[in-house]
């Protein structure tokens, strides 16, 4: 069924959402679905941004060919290469074989690795600051490395102001109420997804996000584009704002997040009475989470959300209990800094993985790691309260 919807002058989107993965990347749930986004904007000349997924095909090419409604596409621009976005280049070739391709060296580089069978189409090689008119329409192509692929860039529209944002700016999320965020209650609907989706997609680039966001800032945009998630024209600037918060890694919000990794359910214990306790000498918001339940994903979207995090940890095998040691093997790759961590051990005979952690959570940039260490023998008691309560005073307080 055809669906694509016009968002600005001349300038429609495309896309289509997929409500049947279960994975984005094989990695990531997708309790909500994922929207591909891709526009087409119609002027003397004809100019599409990006493809889309291969589960949504049928839908795009369905929407791009009723959208230019027997006319010819003219240039098909690359943001970005990966698969979920230019997975129908070829298929698009093959229907409109005039059509120019517009990309960046490295786009090229890396389309010639996925469609070898390319090789001579019509291209033109864009940099950092070039234009591309089709008429009406001006595009002004912006660089965005890392953003968060390497051939990663932008595109801007002088006459719309829309700013085509490539995976910068998305949320997982289908779209359904509409293609536009003030659609929904974003905070409500998206807001959790997009910081989740930023956290584990672009979340360890914030140096080239905030380069983005200076360029950005000097043009004037009165629509966001992105290729997942709705489409911006109100209230662009809190939007933006989270992703200054993001990429410079401060907190989003008051409060506080305990983490905890249990065999038999004495740890889990003893953090749901320290958050509890917690809760009462802070004053603020404290969220548990189970480290064996709860997708390493939502936790790393969680240590983007606030400043303080606190760890319970059993000892497994003389080291760190195994769900435990992957999320902090995930935070280092994220590149996760400036957040002030708490730990917790348990043990038997041998408390060790307080130590292990500490170690591992020391290497990562600007963190501040509370002392003392809760040592907990096998499970809480009452001889522990007095621990237990220093422990929650320390946190409360630093």
């Amino acid at each position: 069924m055809i669906n694509y919807k016009a968002i600005a002058e001349d300038t429609i989107w495309i896309g289509g959402s997929d409500r049947r993965l279960e994975l984005f990347e094989n990695l990531f749930p997708l309790p909500n679905g994922v929207s591909y986004n891709s526009y087409l904007v119609l002027d003397e000349k004809n100019i599409a941004f990006d493809t889309a997924d291969v589960t949504v095909a049928d839908q795009y090419i369905e929407n791009l060919k009723a959208a230019l409604g027997g006319k010819k596409l003219d240039y098909l621009v690359i943001l970005h290469m990966e698969p979920d976005h230019c997975s129908q280049i070829a298929n698009v070739a093959s229907l409109y074989p005039e059509v120019t391709l517009v990309g960046n060296t490295k786009s090229f580089t890396m389309l010639g690795q996925f469609f070898p069978e390319l090789a001579s189409m019509k291209k033109i090689v864009v940099r950092e600051g070039e234009k591309l008119s089709t008429g009406k329409h001006e595009f002004t192509f912006v660089m965005a490395p890392m953003v968060h692929w390497p051939e990663v860039m932008m595109a801007y529209d002088s006459c719309t102001g829309a700013f085509f944002s490539a995976d910068a700016f998305g949320t997982f999320g289908a779209v359904d109420s509409g293609i536009f965020a003030d659609c929904y209650n974003f905070e409500r609907d998206f807001l959790d997804d997009a910081r989740r989706y930023y956290a584990n997609i672009v979340g360890k680039y914030g140096v080239q996000v905030q380069a983005v966001l200076k360029k950005a800032a000097k043009l004037d945009i009165r629509m966001i584009c992105p290729l997942h998630g709705p489409v911006w024209r109100e209230n662009i600037a809190w939007f933006i704002d989270k992703y200054q918060k993001w990429s410079t890694y401060t907190p989003d919000e008051e409060g506080i997040v305990v983490f905890y990794g249990s065999l038999y359910g004495h740890t889990a214990s003893a953090a749901e009475a320290f958050a509890a306790k917690l809760r009462e000498k802070a004053g603020c918001e404290v969220r548990v989470f189970d480290v064996s339940k709860t997708h390493s994903s939502k936790l790393i979207s969680e240590i983007w959300r606030v400043g303080k995090i606190v760890i319970f940890c059993p000892t497994y095998n003389n080291g760190i209990y195994l769900p435990v040691d992957a999320l902090l093997h995930d935070m280092a790759a994220l590149d996760v800094k400036n957040r002030t961590f708490a730990v917790a051990q348990n043990g038997t005979w041998a408390p060790a993985s307080g130590k292990l952690i500490c170690e591992k959570l020391a290497a990562l940039k600007n963190v501040k790691i509370i002392e003392p260490l809760l040592t907990i023998k096998s499970a809480l008691h009452e001889k522990d309260m007095a621990a237990l309560d220093a422990f929650v005073d320390a946190v409360a307080g630093a």
